[in-house]
């Protein structure tokens, strides 16, 4: 990190982080040509002093592709009805792992933590929604028990890689004064860094809080959060609502507990972004679905 505040810049990775077969990724995603990216951070404080060494947010030089027309999905050209609400959104509220992010972070965590293999098979578990949400997260969390250290350590190692195109759709909400925030049932010590690269306050996270004792053992999770259980999401969004009185609001995200957050009082519109991962009944059941964040930004121009 430079004394101005401005990150390095970094080369962007095209292979694999590691080994972790067991995530599904989607047939859409094809590795590019590696890159150079300069991410300017918003403040030159970080949380704690191992997070201050991470001198950027690192984004993946990925091609998405958009989906055959083979996929079947109804919902790939937007309707009238939809782009209106899309255009005159106050706020934006995103997943992250999978969405923001083309990691899921719990299970980059769980990886350098060694339990890799077992943690992937609950968050699948977790994001069809064939489990309820909490009784996943108990039970990854339960399997890595990371402590502090731990933490810190990844997220320097393995700084999150950021989705193609998040970055400028997110300036481009910005620019049209539309409020971005990360809803997420990941955690906020690895979700700051995202939203600290991304230019996105603290206060505009809603995550699960790690819990470490005096010596930074890991001693559990803070049940309180509302993205800590199944329909968290919904909750989560509709407090985001009534707190800033906002007419119109969208979810963006990739799994069966950001289509939650689609109800009366909560998000208006929810658009499924599958360019990472496609999980086709939650894309069946979205406003919209899309490949790349690109599809978005043209429609706000």
């Amino acid at each position: 990190m430079h004394g101005n505040g401005v990150a390095s810049p970094i080369s962007v990775r095209t292979g694999p982080r590691h080994p972790l077969s067991s995530i599904p990724r989607s047939p859409f995603v094809r590795a590019a040509h590696a890159s150079h990216l300069v991410i300017g951070v918003a403040d030159p404080l970080f949380p704690c002093a191992k997070l201050s060494k991470v001198r950027a947010v690192v984004a993946a030089a990925m091609e998405v592709s958009k989906a055959p027309s083979s996929s079947g999905l109804a919902n790939r050209q937007p309707s009238k009805e939809v782009l209106e609400t899309w255009r005159n959104a106050n706020a934006v509220c995103f997943d992250v792992d999978s969405t923001v992010c083309l990691d899921e972070g719990i299970d980059e965590l769980a990886d350098f933590c060694g339990a890799g293999q077992a943690v992937a098979e609950w968050t699948t578990k977790a994001m069809t929604g064939s489990v309820p949400f909490e009784e996943a997260l108990a039970a990854r969390i339960s399997l890595i028990k990371p402590s502090l250290s731990q933490v810190e350590d990844c997220l320097e190692r393995r700084p999150p890689r950021i989705s193609p195109g998040i970055a400028d759709l997110i300036k481009t909400l910005k620019a049209n004064n539309t409020e971005v925030f990360l809803v997420s049932g990941g955690f906020r010590q690895m979700i700051k860094p995202v939203a600290f690269g991304l230019g996105i306050p603290t206060e505009n996270i809603i995550a699960n809080q790690l819990l470490f004792g005096s010596s930074g053992e890991y001693v559990g999770f803070d049940p309180t959060e509302p993205t800590s259980r199944s329909g968290g999401k919904a909750v989560a969004v509709q407090q985001i609502r009534q707190d800033h009185g906002y007419s119109t609001l969208v979810m963006i995200g990739d799994g069966a507990t950001d289509l939650e957050a689609r109800q009366p009082g909560g998000a208006d519109l929810f658009i499924c972004y599958a360019g990472v991962q496609m999980r086709e009944a939650v894309a069946a059941k979205a406003d919209w679905t899309v490949f790349e964040f690109q599809e978005l930004i043209s429609e706000l121009s």
